[in-house]
């Protein structure tokens, strides 16, 4: 029987409520499964496992339930071992990496920050700053729309300077919200978004990460930012960039 890991906690954790379930339906039954110093909170794999709503929502209950008692890892959903004994064998054999993480990441939280830009607004903002644009506009404008060549070269100037306008937003975005932070993982790049950023947080000054965050909006109105959290750090569990895991709001 394949094996489901939700988190690695010290082995000294308190325990779980009796009878806490887990992902599949019906819910498998939590258990924590002792290696040394290190503790992983497993279940039974269940076959066909998706990212459901309902299944994601159970790994978070479980990695919340968890994170209540004290520090834990979380792991990505859909994290599945051979067996009990495989999962053993990796806390044995990362035993000192686990435990650096696990004190490092101690009351942290991680916020998920993602941002746009509202079409509308941020060609008028290019339109009002670039005078190019302006200038070649009204000429174009006086032309009755101007040939094929200006309206092409009118389009070009236009598409540079939005993606400049984004390179900047998402580096401004970036530098006003990391030093209210410990520490940052940039996700990958996908369509739609200019910035795709994780935030470590201190759980006792998320408060002012979520100031920032909305001085941010106020500063920026032709900026959509989107916040998701507090999470369980998943992205902190490995040093270096990763990518924000999946959540219940985001499920199919």
């Amino acid at each position: 029987m394949s094996t489901y890991v939700y988190g690695i906690s010290a082995a000294s954790h308190p325990s779980l409520p009796e009878g806490m379930g887990g992902v599949g339906a019906p819910a498998r039954p939590v258990r924590i499964l002792k290696e040394g110093d290190l503790a992983a909170v497993v279940s039974d794999a269940p076959d066909g496992l998706r990212p459901k709503r309902r299944d994601l929502l159970a790994h978070q209950n479980v990695l919340s339930e968890v994170g209540a008692g004290g520090s834990v890892l979380p792991m990505r959903f859909g994290s599945v071992a051979q067996d009990d004994a495989a999962v053993a064998g990796v806390l044995a054999e990362r035993a000192e990496h686990y435990q650096e993480r696990l004190k490092t990441l101690a009351g942290k939280v991680e916020y998920n920050v993602k941002a746009s830009h509202d079409e509308e607004a941020v060609l008028h903002r290019v339109m009002s700053e670039n005078s190019e644009i302006r200038a070649l506009t009204e000429a174009n404008r006086q032309a009755g729309g101007g040939d094929y060549e200006q309206r092409l070269r009118l389009g070009e100037l236009v598409v540079t300077a939005l993606q400049q306008q984004e390179g900047a937003d998402a580096a401004e975005l970036r530098q006003t919200l990391e030093p209210v932070t410990e520490a940052v993982s940039v996700g990958p790049e996908s369509t739609g978004w200019l910035a795709n950023v994780s935030f470590l947080v201190d759980r006792d000054e998320a408060a002012g990460f979520l100031t920032a965050v909305e001085q941010v909006r106020e500063s920026h109105p032709h900026l959509e930012v989107r916040v998701n959290g507090p999470l369980p750090p998943y992205s902190f569990v490995e040093p270096g960039p990763a990518e924000p895991a999946a959540t219940a709001a985001e499920a199919e």
